[in-house]
């Protein structure tokens, strides 16, 4: 047959799972390297990447294991080293007994919402999600033909959900995804809060799927984790904040020991086995506390200097940033689309920061997100910038 004769054919048609939203960010960052490419300067706060390098050790263990042989795929849970090493941080960071058999290694943080997701949820659920919240929470649920329903919080409550919020989901929603230290607030549940958000989603039955990937990044008291509460959470981590490895794509599960072989199946065929290489980095960075603690310092002498410079300049509403390394500012004084906001202002100062709308589906038009992991000279340039800039903005 002619190919041209094909054309009359009906062409298959994507998915609809796949027709996911694109972040408003990606939209801004396109546009910061249009920006680069005519060769204007860029101060970025836009994504959060740690701007060090990889920590030392895991050079060192990365290097070692070059050198050493082959780099072969492992086990689909991880190497039983790393999950014991896992194992022994909850020990140290924690006082906690975690068997090295709930812990999976993944493909990042990213690999261990989805494998929870699809362990957890039957197609067509629907699953409360904090928000303010990282939005590929929901993109990820929406491919994998879940339906995530937006549980609100404000200002007024420090951005952090509540035992009654839980109680007062509908009859049908399945479980609750939600995030301590928070991106993009800094928001960081205390130990009661985290008893009470336990307590309420084991009396609802729900499956509770906490995002821990800011731990060790905070700036007073530590991060408590949801599994001094019981067995029942999942738990999802990592190594791209704290330890700063966000190429590596390596992170881990804390799973309920019932949901241990659902993973372990899943992870053998979605994607065989975290990446050996650095699987092997990870376990070596897991007591590198001396050096990810000065790097800490640094993002928390950023934070106080944004802190200090942005209420002057009328960004004076600003959620908590007890933890990770953001400042979600409100800045309905000025505009009611973020998203133009920072165009403009990326356009007019070379300041590039988050619009708010990805993060909140109801109220994100309200609120920009500035990410300080750079380099302190950078915050400064950005704080220079604006001073001259914001003044001269209108007010709603």
């Amino acid at each position: 047959m002619d190919s041209a004769m094909l054309d009359d054919f009906p062409l298959p048609q994507p998915s609809g799972r796949s027709e996911i939203e694109i972040y408003r960010m990606w939209r801004i960052y396109n546009a910061l390297l249009e920006r680069k490419r005519r060769g204007a300067a860029v101060v970025n706060l836009l994504v959060g990447e740690p701007y060090f390098p990889p920590p030392s050790r895991a050079i060192a263990a990365a290097e070692a294991a070059l050198r050493a042989g082959p780099i072969p795929y492992t086990e689909a849970l991880g190497m039983r080293r790393v999950r014991q090493a896992i194992a022994g941080y909850y020990r140290r960071r924690h006082d906690l007994e975690i068997p090295a058999e709930r812990i999976a290694v993944t493909v990042g943080s990213s690999s261990g919402f989805m494998l929870s997701f699809l362990a957890a949820f039957d197609a067509g659920q629907r699953v409360a999600v904090v928000e303010p919240s990282y939005p590929a929470y929901r993109g990820a649920l929406r491919a994998v033909n879940l339906e995530p329903y937006r549980l609100g919080t404000d200002a007024a409550s420090g951005f952090r959900p509540t035992a009654a919020m839980i109680e007062a989901l509908p009859a049908d929603i399945a479980g609750v995804v939600l995030a301590s230290p928070a991106n993009p607030t800094g928001t960081m549940l205390r130990r009661d809060d985290l008893a009470a958000l336990y307590a309420a989603s084991r009396r609802r039955g729900l499956w509770l799927i906490v995002d821990e990937l800011y731990h060790g990044v905070t700036y007073g008291e530590p991060a408590e984790t949801m599994l001094s509460q019981g067995p029942e959470a999942i738990v999802v981590n990592g190594f791209s904040k704290y330890w700063g490895m966000t190429g590596w794509r390596i992170g881990w599960l804390v799973l309920p020991e019932r949901l241990v072989p659902r993973v372990e199946a899943l992870s053998g065929s979605l994607q065989i086995s975290a990446p050996t290489l650095s699987q092997l980095a990870a376990e070596a960075v897991l007591e590198s506390d001396d050096e990810m603690n000065e790097r800490v310092a640094v993002y928390g002498r950023n934070r106080a200097r944004l802190l200090q410079a942005l209420p002057r300049l009328g960004l004076d509403r600003i959620a908590p940033a007890d933890g990770a390394f953001y400042l979600f500012c409100d800045v309905s004084a000025f505009t009611d689309d973020a998203e133009s906001f920072c165009r403009r202002m990326l356009d007019e100062t070379g300041v590039v920061v988050a619009p708010g709308d990805d993060f909140d589906t109801a109220n994100g038009s309200h609120f920009v997100r500035f990410s300080f992991c750079v380099e302190p000279e950078v915050v400064d340039e950005a704080i220079n910038r604006l001073s001259e800039w914001l003044p001269r903005q209108n007010r709603r």
